[in-house]
């Protein structure tokens, strides 16, 4: 295993790690509502409907653990039938994850100390705002643009992976305060994970993606 080969199994090894807790917590309510004992604190709103949700947490494990590889340029390279294949269920699933989301935004009944209004209108623009970035970025990849389609799904994954830094920001939250936050201060957190993460995503793009392209395509001519 060369250097680079170590460094991207490292990092895909702290997504993975980072991506835990939404994961694992969301696999803990699906055990729940096939049956399984009761281990995470009750929510009506799943158990009233519990098909959404199903979906919504499969999918979005598959898109939060399967996208992570698919960044790697290791992979891509050494993998590159592998990485097509991959990428069109990494894409539905990313589709389905944020359709149910945005479906559950809506129909769901939750109390205001778990989404206020600002919350709920920035759920429902990140939600259509995810799906048009993969279908943007399945566009992009058939009209052989390498750059547009990293650049769109890197910021579909980004949204997509915004319960993992809101559940990070909330521990802090706990930490320091000693109780969960609720009401606004909750709402807050949520926003600013995503507002965290898509400036992360920018960054990324410009400073990695950016000039790795133009490399290639210098190489290229």
């Amino acid at each position: 295993m060369n250097t680079q080969t170590r460094r991207e199994a490292g990092l895909f090894a702290l997504i993975c790690v980072y991506s835990f807790i939404p994961v694992i917590g969301g696999l803990i309510r699906l055990l729940e509502l096939s049956g399984g004992p009761a281990i995470a604190p009750e929510n009506l709103r799943a158990l009233s409907n519990p098909i959404p949700i199903s979906v919504h947490i499969l999918s979005s494990a598959l898109f939060c653990i399967g996208g992570a590889l698919q960044f790697l340029p290791e992979f891509r390279r050494r993998h590159p039938k592998a990485h097509r294949v991959m990428g069109r269920y990494i894409a539905v699933s990313g589709l389905l994850s944020a359709m149910t989301g945005v479906w559950m935004t809506h129909f769901y009944l939750f109390p205001e100390d778990l989404q206020g209004n600002l919350l709920y209108w920035v759920r429902m623009v990140l939600g259509p705002t995810m799906i048009a970035l993969i279908i943007f970025a399945v566009v992009a990849i058939r009209s052989r643009n390498v750059f547009l389609h990293s650049s769109f799904m890197l910021r579909a994954y980004v949204i997509g992976q915004g319960a993992s830094t809101q559940a990070i920001l909330g521990i802090f939250w706990i930490i320091i305060t000693g109780a969960e936050a609720t009401g606004p201060m909750r709402d807050f957190i949520m926003i600013s994970a995503w507002g965290l993460n898509l400036a992360v995503g920018e960054m990324l793009i410009w400073t990695l993606l950016k000039p790795m392209w133009l490399r290639r395509q210098r190489r290229a001519v």
